[in-house]
């Protein structure tokens, strides 16, 4: 299949622009003359909002439908909690629920190989050597799918160093082992060489799964870049690539294009730093630390983040995983990783263990969350400071700030991020 490209940096592209490069891809090679009866479309979660792939799976399901073809849909959900109905109403429209499915990282998998040792050993520079089981849903194995379409975009990412292609199918598709290790790895290899980049361990675990069992399914990557806005998305450029070297090219293609876009560079370390979660998008720490991992290489050392975050209700995004950050917290890489040496349900949760290390300050600065459906204690069990929620929002009313540099009346000076998911932060080298 060539690789269908469309971009507009000046504007972003028109909903009409997309749809004829959806109904393109049909008349692709990988595809043209291939009958197809039932089909199988992998976006993300309402926790990438901002991504486009709504519009675009709205898009397939029209086009998909008027030509008397079913079509399931399977929120690449990873390790989030399934979507709810009126979530998938707000990001999808209304497809109706009946062809929607969960995703069951814990059991609904099946192992097609997996990553030798020897390459783990070497991408994690020897901090394991064992071999990583490739998981995928059971959903995407079904025969009876004559295609999958994987929608999603390429940004800024804490564990892939950029999200999406591979990381949508191996991860947001994929099974505990998998996600356990490779998240794991991340953390270990540390967030900061990571994050914002193509090339990183963790992504050479993903295209090895890729290459080797993945591509083998009927397989289509649609990718986006998007622009860094809070309140309205420009899809600025789309990538539509089977499986395999054209896959890979388009993705690399987007990554850096997303680099270009969703890296904001500032030039001085942020000694206040204010962000807001929209509780329609955040409701776990789990997903809310983002404020954390993708501010953290612009924080000033001993400088304050406050996380404004009224959805924020618990931690983990399962009931053992919230378990898990309940009783050992956000307390530090070196802690996380002595602790995983002798406590067995660390072990057996190495994501849960990798989510902690990349919410974690170190101690480089101080993480004020702001949260009203979590209490003092709650905050403080897991390593945080508590402010109360009006007390911070008659302080840093976000409805009174701009994105970027803000000076308040009292003259304090604070930078403000209306929603951390949708780029990362750094100081300029």
């Amino acid at each position: 299949m060539s690789i269908i490209k469309l971009k507009n940096e000046a504007t972003g592209l028109d909903n009409e622009s997309i749809y004829q490069a959806l109904r393109q891809s049909l008349e692709s090679s990988s595809l043209k003359g291939k009958t197809l009866r039932k089909v199988l479309l992998i976006p993300p979660d309402s926790t990438r909002a901002y991504s486009g792939a709504g519009l675009i799976t709205a898009m397939y399901y029209q086009i998909f439908s008027e030509a008397g073809v079913h079509v399931d849909i399977l929120p690449a959900l990873g390790t989030h909690a399934p979507m709810t109905r009126k979530q998938q109403l707000s990001f999808f429209g209304d497809i109706p629920e009946s062809r929607f499915l969960v995703h069951n990282w814990r059991d609904g998998v099946t192992t097609l190989g997996e990553v030798p040792g020897a390459l783990v050993e070497q991408v994690s520079e020897g901090f394991t050597n064992k071999a990583i089981p490739v998981q995928v849903s059971d959903y995407m194995l079904d025969p009876s799918y004559d295609h999958i379409f994987s929608i999603g975009q390429v940004v800024p990412h804490e564990v892939a160093g950029m999200a999406n292609f591979t990381k949508n199918t191996a991860i947001g598709c994929g099974g505990s082992s998998f996600i356990n290790a490779s998240h794991m790895i991340g953390a270990a290899y540390g967030t900061e060489r990571i994050m914002g980049r193509a090339d990183t361990p963790v992504r050479k675990l993903f295209n090895y799964a890729e290459e080797n069992y993945i591509s083998k399914l009927p397989l289509t990557y649609i990718l986006t870049v998007t622009n860094l806005t809070a309140d309205k998305t420009d899809i600025l450029a789309l990538y539509i690539a089977a499986a395999g070297k054209d896959g890979a090219e388009a993705f690399n293609d987007a990554a850096a294009l997303s680099a270009k876009w969703n890296i904001t560079y500032v030039k001085n370390p942020l000694k206040t730093c204010v962000v807001w979660l929209d509780e329609h998008e955040f409701h776990s720490t789990w997903l809310g630390n983002k404020a954390v991992y993708r501010t953290r290489m612009a924080m000033a050392e001993g400088g304050r983040l406050i996380i404004l975050a009224p959805g924020v209700s618990t931690f983990g995004e399962d009931a053992e995983n919230n378990r898990l950050i309940r009783k050992y917290g956000y307390t530090g890489r070196l802690n996380i990783l002595n602790l995983i040496k002798t406590q067995e349900d660390l072990q057996k949760n190495l994501s849960a263990a990798a989510h902690m290390i990349h919410g974690s300050p170190d101690g480089l600065f101080e993480v004020v969350y702001a949260a009203p459906l979590l209490s003092k204690d709650d905050v403080e069990g897991i390593g945080f400071t508590h402010m109360g929620f009006s007390q911070a929002m008659e302080l840093y009313n976000p409805h009174s700030l701009s994105p970027g540099p803000n000076i308040l009346p009292s003259g304090e000076e604070v930078y403000y991020i209306p929603n951390p998911a949708l780029g990362l932060w750094k100081l300029t080298s």
